[in-house]
């Protein structure tokens, strides 16, 4: 920390309400003129008034996890390095414990064996079901496509299509 000047005191500037507001404006003022000003950053503000900057990819996981909040809905927030049972699996997955348990004997994911039990780490689980989901969608896709080709999707006049034999 540097000195200061004989007979100077270190002075903090805090503005609130209309002042903070011409502060705002002030800053956009310069920022219209050209005057290279800083984008402000996302923050948490302690009651204190002490000032913490977040990084992007903490702000938007803050930002869903509100959201999600908002809508009625419960949040867990883990390590994807986490263990889970099989039916911690399961409820993750929206599919039943001896599914998770077929899966898992069928090497569709690794997992560890603890004693008897069977145990999954998140960021296996998740890279699962991301492969299942881009699997459905490829089939989705693919169906529409000769959905189409098949002329399943043409607009027709009249009445019902003729019956084929």
């Amino acid at each position: 920390m540097g000195a200061q000047p004989a007979g100077s005191e270190a002075t903090t500037y805090v503005p609130e309400g209309a002042e903070l507001a011409e502060v705002v404006d002030f800053v956009a003022a310069l920022a219209g003129k050209g005057v290279d000003v800083p984008a402000p950053r996302p923050a948490l503000v302690a009651a204190d008034g002490a000032k913490l900057e977040l990084p992007e990819p903490l702000f938007e996981a803050l930002v869903q996890v509100a959201t999600a909040m908002a809508h009625g809905q419960a949040v867990t927030v883990m390590p994807r390095s986490k263990l889970l049972t099989t039916q911690e699996a399961a409820d993750l997955l929206g599919i039943s414990r001896p599914t998770v348990v077929r899966l898992l004997e069928a090497g569709e994911m690794p997992f560890q064996h603890h004693g008897r039990h069977r145990r999954v780490r998140l960021a296996d689980l998740l890279v699962y079901q991301e492969r299942m989901t881009r699997q459905r969608r490829e089939s989705l896709e693919r169906m529409q496509q000769e959905g189409q080709a098949a002329g399943l999707y043409e607009a027709t006049t009249g009445g019902p299509p003729p019956e084929r034999e």
